[in-house]
């Protein structure tokens, strides 16, 4: 009977997310960071599977350098939704290499140090993740308002599993040096399981049909009142929003929408979160749905054409928000108010 490591499995679902990716990759959807964590997460996942599975030791060069480039790929992911800079002109980019490069150059002169120095890749930017993530989402500025939440509980996941991966290199280097290596693969083993129960609860994350508030709204709706700056800016983006109507740009981001206002990302936030007690992606979604709505009810175009005409990009998050502002279905909508006036398509959709 062929026997099929348990990391292998684990490679397949990553590979099917993988193909997944390239497609929106092609479409202008995925980030290369992304596809690049990607890819050494699917490849390193085979290389546990032939190392555990197989004990093939030959392969452990290979293993060590995968191991090392995938918390930096996966920083660098997270960290390019702060900022709309292309990556290739941040001038500490190439600092970024030397985890992988330093891992490379001790398999081949110097070998002792590589699980030392790869816990520490681990821990290091394990760290650096936690640190991004305990901002909260609005710290992901470049990240598309629709898939703003998302992203960040990405974060969360990613943040406790490389946290996660360093113990459990702590776990395999200390088995070696106690028992050599008796129970190590057991270890990678239940660390695999563990990457499946992570991937299994990103995907019902990212599939969720009810978007949470997010929680640094929360904070900042309980622990402040607005200020008079506050409701300025408040005032000065509602105006923004009806007279430019930046909400159908199906990419709009907090960095975008700061940008346009001359102020910064946490004045935005604050004043949206602290004013209208809701998150930015809530409070421009709800231009969105008014918008939709009044296409609805003057118009006889397809719904698809209308949700991106309104500025949304997704038909589950479309029809997610529509829910939550008007109660029903789009198509439920437009039977039932189409050919209103502007007047009493306002007032339904808000």
């Amino acid at each position: 009977m062929l026997f099929v490591p348990l990391p292998f499995v684990v490679a397949l679902l990553l590979f099917i997310l993988l193909i997944q990716m390239i497609r929106r990759q092609d479409e202008g959807g995925s980030h290369p960071f992304f596809l690049a964590w990607l890819i050494v997460a699917a490849v390193q996942s085979v290389v546990i599977g032939v190392r555990w599975g197989y004990d093939l030791v030959e392969i452990l060069p290979l293993q060590a350098i995968l191991a090392a480039a995938a918390p930096t790929l996966a920083w660098l992911s997270f960290d390019s939704l702060r900022t709309e800079r292309p990556p290739s002109q941040r001038p500490y980019l190439l600092l970024h290499t030397i985890p992988t490069l330093l891992v490379a150059g001790f398999v081949a002169f110097w070998p002792d140090p590589i699980s030392l120095t790869i816990i520490l890749i681990f821990l290091g930017y394990g760290a650096a993740l936690v640190q991004l993530a305990w901002a909260g989402p609005n710290v992901l500025g470049a990240s598309r308002l629709d898939g703003v939440i998302t992203s960040y509980r990405a974060l969360q996941l990613t943040a406790f599993s490389t946290v996660g991966s360093a113990v459990i290199d702590l776990l395999v280097t200390f088995d070696f040096a106690e028992t050599g290596g008796i129970y190590s693969g057991r270890i990678v083993a239940i660390a695999n399981i563990i990457g499946l129960l992570v991937l299994g609860t990103a995907a019902t994350v990212a599939g969720a049909s009810q978007p949470a508030v997010d929680e640094s709204v929360e904070e900042a709706v309980l622990s402040s009142q607005p200020t008079s700056d506050d409701a300025a800016v408040a005032t000065a983006l509602d105006e923004l929003m009806q007279s430019r109507q930046p909400y159908r740009d199906v990419d709009l981001n907090l960095n975008r929408l700061a940008r346009k206002m001359g102020l910064s990302v946490r004045q935005v936030s604050n004043a949206i979160n602290r004013v209208k007690a809701m998150s930015v992606s809530q409070y421009v979604n709800d231009y969105r749905v008014k918008e939709a709505c009044k296409l609805l009810a003057e118009t006889d175009e397809p719904i698809t054409r209308i949700m991106f005409d309104a500025g949304f990009q997704t038909k589950s998050n479309f029809n997610r928000e529509f829910l939550r502002v008007t109660g029903m279905s789009p198509k439920a909508w437009r039977a039932r108010n189409n050919h209103l006036d502007e007047t009493n398509i306002i007032r339904l959709a808000g």
